[in-house]
């Protein structure tokens, strides 16, 4: 049995088709516009409070400000010295995940025994939330009398370390390293397991060693990832906050509170919103000057 198409049956779906390009838009505007809006009203929202007198606790301040919100924070030390840990925090964490995180790509690649669970492990922490992370950390590993660390140092003869208040900065470090970690190193696997072995058989086969192949092969061909991580990794490392709300509430003094933080403590526990919001400003275009020239970086190796 055959069946015979007329030209006149196309006709409707021919018909069909500038309908369906003028529905779809207007099904998809509700979509755009909700999302629009729950990006552009807060941001507005701050922009105006940036420059508006607006404290909690004394309703009687208020009226247009100017750049006072600004000029005041930006002759205020704290923001410095908030600007300057935030860009330490960014830098060591950096460091020590895409470094830790290449050498441990490398190892977990080999053939080992018990390597996929070892690798499930690796990659745990990444899943634990940071309020949970700090609390670990706080606690259980870094408490001076009932810590692990702590009770190692006893039992080995040495002076537990209180490490919140004698290294709080570096206590951070390696909260957060610790939890980022499993991403560098998933990231960096993935794309080693990607390598072209014959390539590094060919480099074995003419006498290149170990570290040759590393220095050579593997990690030219890791540049792309390791630049992925980077990216990813320093917008978010920008602004870590539940980590030190938890455990050094930005002290002793002012040696762990980054800029997130210090917009927190301007906004909560100063109740001034204005100076809050100018931060949060500041904030914003300092994480978009990063993130134009990451993304400009990583778009150039790209294209090779």
């Amino acid at each position: 049995m055959s069946t015979t198409l007329t030209p006149g049956a196309a006709a409707p779906l021919d018909a069909e088709a500038p309908a369906t390009r003028k529905v779809g838009p207007l099904l998809l505007a509700p979509s755009v516009i909700v999302l629009l809006a729950w990006m552009i009203v807060p941001l507005v929202m701050t922009l105006w409070f940036s420059f508006q007198y607006y404290n909690l606790i004394d309703p009687t301040t208020h009226g247009f400000a100017g750049i006072d919100n600004y000029f005041y924070l930006v002759t205020d030390p704290d923001f410095w010295v908030s600007l300057e840990n935030t860009l330490i925090l960014l830098v060591a964490v950096l460091v020590i995940t895409v470094g830790l995180g290449t050498l441990l790509a490398v190892v977990f690649n080999q053939p080992f025994v018990g390597r996929n669970i070892a690798r499930v492990l690796a990659i745990s922490p990444f899943f634990v939330m940071p309020t949970v992370s700090a609390l670990i950390w706080k606690n259980l590993l870094m408490h001076p009398i009932y810590g692990v660390f702590g009770v190692v140092a006893s039992t080995l003869g040495f002076q537990p370390v209180d490490w919140f208040a004698r290294l709080p900065l570096a206590s951070i470090i390696a909260i957060v390293s610790w939890e980022w970690l499993p991403f560098a190193l998933l990231i960096l696997l993935t794309a080693v397991q990607s390598l072209d072995h014959e390539q590094r058989e060919a480099a074995r086969m003419d006498g290149a060693g170990v570290l040759a192949q590393f220095f050579f092969i593997t990690l030219p061909h890791l540049s792309r990832a390791i630049g992925v991580v980077i990216m990813i990794e320093t917008i978010f490392l920008l602004t870590v906050f539940a980590e030190i709300f938890v455990t050094t509430s930005g002290g002793p003094g002012n040696a762990t509170t980054n800029l997130a933080f210090l917009i927190y403590a301007r906004a909560l526990l100063q109740y001034d919103i204005g100076g809050a919001s100018a931060g949060g400003v500041v904030a914003i275009v300092l994480a978009n000057i990063v993130a134009f020239f990451l993304v400009r970086s990583i778009a150039r190796r790209l294209e090779v």
